[in-house]
Formats: structure tokens, sequence, C-alpha cells
């Protein structure tokens, strides 16, 4: 905060794209790599964008959070990571609300796999730890997420597309609130049909649930705001 002040330029843009992983099962993580997940993951932009802020406020400037489709997508042993992804989606849309009446524009980008060294520290982490699947009541659940997790160093999608999607966060007249960048179909696929998935469970079997036509008028809507028409 100090050496950019003092630079005199002041400050634009601000990107929150410190992330970890732990890969464990929820009821058998320790508490310290608990800790150190949620630290990393969501005290991280919580510090960061809280001692920026000033900066960002005055130049009504830009945030860019670094979210997940683990953000909508869970399973057996992702549960902490996605927990803190989960948060992101929160702290974005509120931290959104907050910030538009100062001027400040506010993006969640919302990655799939891509190639990164996340999972090479997890799995030194796990190590260093000396942990191992063997011990788990999960183990084939946890011997499927570390086969992922050696993917991550090559045989995902180029994080350049990620970096794009930040550039136009930053950078358009008109940054979006959520950008989901996929390298492939499957990945858009399943992110999506959760998050359907999801309201049809939220929507089923109260005294206030919407039919489908009602449902398919609420979607219709929303696509007409999403791409510029005045909705009555």
């Amino acid at each position: 905060m100090k050496t950019i002040s003092e630079a005199g330029r002041g400050l634009y843009g601000l990107v929150n794209n410190a992330g970890v992983l732990v890969v464990a099962p929820l009821i058998e993580i320790e508490e310290q790599d608990f800790d150190f997940q949620m630290d990393v993951n969501v005290y991280g932009p919580y510090r960061v964008t809280r001692a920026f802020a000033p900066l960002i406020i005055e130049s009504k400037g830009r945030i860019s959070i670094i979210g997940s489709i683990s953000g909508t997508l869970s399973s057996a042993t992702w549960g902490a990571y996605s927990m803190t992804k989960f948060a992101m989606e929160a702290y974005a849309d509120a931290l959104a609300d907050e910030m538009k009446s100062l001027g400040v524009q506010v993006s969640l980008i919302e990655p799939g796999a891509y190639r990164s060294n996340i999972g090479k520290s997890a799995l030194e982490r796990m190590a260093e730890r000396n942990q191992a699947a063997d011990n788990l009541q999960f183990k084939a659940a946890m011997d499927e997420s570390i086969d992922w997790l050696r993917m991550f160093e090559s045989d995902h999608g180029d994080p350049g597309e990620v970096a794009a999607a930040v550039m136009k966060a930053l950078f358009d007249d008109n940054p979006k609130p959520r950008y989901l960048v996929v390298p492939t179909q499957e990945q858009a696929y399943w992110t999506i049909y959760r998050a359907i998935e999801r309201m049809v469970e939220q929507n089923h079997d109260h005294r206030f649930s919407y039919d489908r036509e009602a449902l398919i008028k609420m979607l219709d809507a929303a696509l007409a705001r999403q791409s510029g028409e005045v909705v009555p």
C-alpha cells in the first residue's frame, strides 16, 4: 500500500489470484489443513481487497476475483476447496453491490481445469505431512482425486485463456459480473447443469414453488437482461 501510494500513479486494477488446494474427506481433514485452505483462499482476497480498497475507490477502478467452477460444483474429497470457492461467489456478489455506488466494478472469474502448479503443490504438501490415501475411509475417491491433481501440469487447458478473461474484466467498457472460462464443453455443461439442478432442488415441493411455465418466464427474463434488453 505504502509503496504504491508513494509511487504516485494510483491503483486502477486489483486481481485476487492466490489459491491453494487441499484434497481430503471433510470428516477426516486435519484442522491445520482446513485452516491453511481457508486462510489463503478466503482470508487472502478479503485481506488484500480491504487493504487496497481506498486506492481502487480513488481511481474508480476494477477488482477481479479468481473463483472456480468449484464454486458451483463439489464432490467427495474436494469439499474444503469448494467451500472456499463457494465463498468467493458470495464475496464477489456482495462486494460488487457495495462498490458500485463508489464507481468500482467487481468481476468474478470462474475457471475450469487449466494447467497450473496447484496440483503439484497439493501433492507436495501431502508428502511433507506424510498423508497417504491408504489410511483413509475414502481411498477410492482420494485415488481418483490424486490422479486428477497429477494432470494439472500437463493435461489441462492453456491458462492464457484465464488471463484473457481477467484482461476483459479489467479493461472492457462494460465488464461482466462473471466470466466462466473452461477448456472443454463438458466442463461448461456440468457447471451450468449443476446450477440449474440446484435451482430445481430449491424450487421443489414447498408452498411457494413455481411451475415450469413460471420458471421459463424467469429464465427468459434473465436472458433478456443479460443481452441488454429492457425487461418490464
